[in-house]
């Protein structure tokens, strides 16, 4: 079974478009599936919009927490909630439309892989954001290949899929709740041997992106602090 984790922040106005995307694509698909809708502590209704969808396919639960943790914390949080043997994590926004899941799923059967990532360096994909976006992306790429010799060019698309014992062995050492969570979920899982392949993606950023100057600060300096904990501290090597 294919569990499908969405963290939503204030996305009363995507939400339901969201999900009714992904009820098409698994509909279409045949994917037995469920979807965990955590809301990180909205403040516009969210939880009350993604209640009030009703699915004759899959089985549609929501979760909610009072205070905005970040999409890391979310994430970890709905996983708690999850039954498939694959784990899907996809963005809110609608930014990244869900019929790319498919693809997805065969690209983990035909590399065998355990964990898929959506690249927007991939030479198949389509994506339209700004280029003050682009240029961060691919130094921010350059960054983790350096700190990290993580094979993977881009470690920050919201769609991802994962074999759930990579998720089982990865999360108890995840510290990170915000931005750099990707990256230190995928850092720790190649440490562990897990196979991981990038596929193409089709992306438009919405304006309504939440990513400023300070939360470039703040991916930086909790990204040296995964690189700290990792290569001084070997805090990951630890047993729990």
């Amino acid at each position: 079974m294919l569990s499908v984790i969405i963290p939503a922040y204030n996305e009363a106005n995507n939400i339901c478009r969201t999900v009714g995307d992904l009820e098409k694509t698994l509909r279409d698909s045949g994917l037995e599936s469920e979807v965990i809708i955590v809301d990180d502590g909205s403040l516009d209704g969210t939880l009350e919009r993604a209640m009030s969808f009703k699915s004759t396919v899959m089985n549609v639960k929501a979760v909610r927490y009072e205070n905005n943790m970040g999409k890391g914390h979310a994430l970890k949080y709905g996983f708690e909630y999850t039954e498939g043997d694959l784990v899907l994590f996809l963005d809110a926004d609608s930014d990244l439309p869900p019929a790319q899941i498919p693809l997805f799923v065969e690209y983990m059967i035909k590399y065998s892989a355990d964990v898929v990532v959506g690249s927007k360096r991939h030479p198949l994909s389509d994506v339209h954001y700004p280029l003050s976006r682009r240029m961060y992306s691919r130094a921010y790429g350059l960054l983790t290949r350096g700190l990290f010799d993580l094979r993977i060019a881009d470690t920050q698309v919201g769609l991802k899929l994962f074999r759930r014992d990579v998720l089982e062995n990865v999360f108890p050492k995840v510290l990170v709740k915000r931005y750099a969570f990707d990256l230190e979920l995928l850092a720790n899982a190649s440490r562990l041997g897990y196979r991981t392949v990038e596929a193409p993606v089709i992306l438009s950023y919405q304006l309504s992106s939440r990513i400023g100057f300070g939360d470039i600060g703040r991916i930086f300096m909790d990204t040296v602090a995964v690189f700290y904990r990792m290569r001084i501290l070997h805090y990951y090597d630890r047993n729990p």
